[in-house]
């Protein structure tokens, strides 16, 4: 089976690993299954996200290489059940969390939560730059499956293998499956919208925007940081958060995601508040974006706020758009994962986590609906790959969406504690998130989201099919 993932970036790095360890072979003489995967952009292992440009006019900050995120517990396990030293890889490169903390622009503690899985063993949320859990992925994956290449189309067929057309007008390439990787503004998207001029479902800005990057830990903003804590803070006018996102070398189990490690030297941080129109991020004035910041948090009482709005510069902003709803996920052989398929608000943290678990999902799907057709002479239900394929891409998505729709509501309701408030309502807000506090229904939805392991759940499905 020729398989060509359309995007190198968190989930197309995963998908090729997840495929590659689940997947079966045919039997002699067919062949063994090939890769190939095409990203616009240069994916050298090397190169860092000030080198690797954003996706167009409409883009998430869960799309820049260079933005910070957390790999809940969740998304930890996808990793732990493709490859150990991968998880630990991941682990080192940035600095586990065990909490979190809500507080009020005036530096009160509304809320403390576990960021960790209660499944044995522990599991703690990592927080990172996003670079550098995509190096840890891109780091085992061949140099020579990669090729930069932008593609221009993607064609789904009902009757035989699809197309995979280029811009820069080099030959096209067939493939039985294509798996598109490529993000909020997806080509292969439209493979599956085929009849329609356009794109039927175009992004859907939110009317958030963020700002964000990673500063040096200077020894005056190291006292104020809590070690193995993930601090949001919230006002009337817009959000702020921070954690710590490396680990001290010096600490011996700093690759142990049940472990709260010395911190490292950096602290990743991130602003969001609401515009009613996106900006165009290639046009931003830093200078200007950098005082709209410092304006923004003058008066917030933390003083790691404080520290950190008078020493950075502003390189980016990142309007927050989402998908709309799909109908479906699949067509003939051609499927999104991830961003593709449902690209999430950054404030649900769970971008990255999502992308792993459709990975696992649809590849644990895949390798038992080939098994079957490899595995079965008669004609069955099962008998040829692409049935194959559109049987797991069902299940898969019937498998996902609920989750998804879920994280997403939930995304959306507390996204609105962002925009832009009254003192009345500024205070309101404090007080809910006070009384929510209280009650366990917030962490046992927290146990739900961090002790969600997917393959189990493909398992269950699969076994209720008998």
């Amino acid at each position: 089976m020729k398989i060509v993932i359309i995007g190198a970036g968190i989930s197309g790095c995963g998908a090729y690993i997840a495929l590659r360890k689940h997947l079966p072979r045919p039997a002699p003489p067919a062949e063994d299954h090939t890769y190939t995967i095409y990203e616009a952009y240069d994916t050298a292992k090397d190169t860092t996200f000030r080198e690797r440009p954003a996706h167009g006019e409409t883009h998430s900050s869960t799309l820049i290489v260079g933005g910070g995120l957390g790999v809940c517990p969740n998304g930890l396990g996808v990793l732990a059940r493709l490859d150990e030293s991968l998880v630990r890889d991941v682990v080192r490169a940035g600095y586990p969390v065990s909490h979190f903390k809500m507080q009020s622009s005036y530096g009160w503690e509304l809320f403390r939560g576990s960021a960790a899985g209660s499944r044995e063993p522990v599991m703690n949320t990592v927080s990172m730059s996003r670079h550098a859990l995509w190096r840890c992925l891109r780091d085992r994956i061949p140099d020579d499956i990669i090729f930069n290449k932008r593609v221009s189309e993607v064609v789904a067929n009902a009757d035989g293998r699809n197309i995979v057309r280029f811009a820069d007008g080099s030959p096209p390439i067939e493939a039985d499956l294509v798996i598109g990787a490529d993000g909020l503004k997806s080509t292969a998207k439209n493979a599956l919208f085929q009849e329609n001029t356009g794109d039927p479902y175009p992004p859907q800005y939110e009317g958030f925007v963020g700002v964000g990057g990673f500063v040096p830990v200077s020894p005056d903003i190291k006292t104020h940081v809590e070690p193995g804590t993930m601090t949001f803070t919230l006002g009337g006018n817009g959000f702020f958060g921070y954690a710590f996102s490396s680990s001290s070398p010096d600490d011996p189990n700093r690759d142990s995601p049940s472990h709260v490690p010395e911190p490292g030297n950096t602290v990743m941080w991130w602003s969001t508040y609401s515009i009613p129109t996106s900006p165009d991020p290639k046009t931003i004035n830093k200078d200007d974006i950098s005082h709209q910041l410092r304006q923004r948090h003058h008066n917030w009482h933390d003083p790691v706020i404080q520290k950190i709005i008078e020493s950075v510069t502003v390189e980016s902003m990142y309007p927050v758009w989402t998908t709309p709803e799909l109908p479906t996920w699949e067509r003939d052989g051609v499927i999104l994962l991830g961003d593709a398929a449902h690209a999430l608000p950054p404030n649900s943290g769970q971008g990255a986590s999502q992308a792993l678990e459709d990975v696992e999902s649809f590849s644990l799907f895949l390798s038992h609906y080939l098994r079957k057709a490899y595995r079965d002479p008669l004609p069955t239900q099962i008998t040829t790959e692409k049935e194959a394929i559109k049987l797991a891409a069902k299940k898969h998505m019937d498998l996902r969406l609920p989750r998804i729709k879920n994280i997403l509501q939930e995304a959306k309701r507390t996204q609105s504690r962002r925009r832009q408030m009254s003192l009345l309502e500024e205070f309101i807000m404090y007080f809910a998130i006070w009384v929510t506090g209280l009650f366990a229904n917030s962490k046992r939805a927290s146990r739900e989201r961090f002790d969600y392991n997917v393959a189990e759940e493909v398992e269950w499905v699969l076994e209720s099919e008998g």
